[in-house]
């Protein structure tokens, strides 16, 4: 197609109200009229309703006027209008069906095979990695042979020192073992209970006294030992602030060395003060099972100026 001619103005000059202006009317610009308007030799934009030709793919056709019937043979919609065809329809145009998207087999997509196979990969490995951490935490058969057997060395959960349960159970064994005091003591040898100053723990603060002298003694029976051996007897004992001794017999066996009531704890028992002078002494000692017999005595070579309490047994000996 090629350009017509446009008149000898140009579109900027068309103004088709310039003849409200003063400027217009002085160029020359008139009021509408059927043949147009505006400035003179201005282009003729205007056309009739349904005067507009329409070219036709391979023929030349016109469309009736606007309210007007069509001539015979020719239907109103027989031919598409170029202006508002389909784009399918024109040559270059966008394809008339859908066109399947690639690896879709539908126009659906398919399943995503790439991820399912990476996920597939990672639950292998991480059994593959599970598998070997087990067999390095496992050992072998020699692993498990060692590992049913007691450890000979402290580990991470075993502890060198006695655990509260069994320093527990050893406090429960002794105190299982006999203990007894001044009213449940057999007296002999001129030995009598008394109660004439405090600080005495037997029931109703009683001491046995009147042990100051040769042949005094007290005897305690012990029963219920279950398991013979060394025990440590503990003694109970009141002084003046004088050191003294007895003579132990143990099972009728006197042991080699006295037993010692010594004022261990120096001026805090001034001499002459019985009531500050409660301390408590201990001697090693051989037991059977069952029945043993324990004397306290004051024999020959003895400084026996002092007065008993308590008697207990502990398990083992002191060092």
């Amino acid at each position: 197609m090629t350009s017509g001619d446009n008149g000898a103005s140009t579109p900027e000059d068309e103004d088709p109200f310039g003849y409200l202006y003063a400027d217009g009317q002085a160029n020359g610009a008139q009021p509408p009229s059927s043949v147009g308007y505006g400035y003179p030799n201005s282009v003729n934009r205007t056309r009739a309703v349904g005067q507009r030709q329409y070219g036709q793919q391979g023929q030349a056709a016109a469309t009736a006027p606007y309210g007007q019937v069509p001539q015979q043979g020719q239907a109103p919609h027989a031919q598409p209008n170029s202006h508002y065809a389909a784009p399918e329809t024109l040559p270059g145009g966008a394809p008339a069906t859908p066109q399947p998207s690639y690896g879709d087999g539908g126009g659906r997509r398919g399943p995503n095979t790439k991820g399912l196979l990476i996920g597939a990969i990672a639950v292998v490995a991480a059994v593959v990695i599970g598998i070997g951490v087990a067999m390095m935490n496992g050992g072998g058969d020699d692993d498990n042979k060692t590992g049913n057997q007691a450890a000979t060395t402290p580990t991470t959960s075993q502890s060198s020192e006695p655990s509260p349960s069994s320093s527990k159970s050893a406090a429960a064994s002794e105190a299982d073992l006999p203990a007894s005091d001044a009213k449940a003591l057999r007296l002999e040898g001129g030995t009598t209970t008394a109660s004439d100053f405090k600080g005495a723990k037997a029931g109703g603060g009683t001491y046995v006294t009147n042990f100051n002298h040769v042949g005094a003694k007290v005897v305690w029976t012990v029963n219920g030992i279950k398991d013979p051996g060394a025990y440590t007897l503990n003694v109970r004992y009141g002084i003046p602030g004088v050191d003294a001794n007895a003579t132990l017999v143990v099972n009728g066996k006197a042991n080699n060395s006295p037993l010692s009531m010594k004022n261990f704890i120096g001026a805090q028992a001034p001499k002459g003060d019985w009531e500050k002078g409660w301390q408590t002494t201990w001697a090693p000692v051989t037991l059977a099972k069952g029945t043993n017999t324990i004397e306290i005595a004051c024999n020959d070579g003895n400084q026996c100026d002092a007065v008993l309490d308590q008697v207990s047994l502990t398990k083992g000996t002191k060092s």
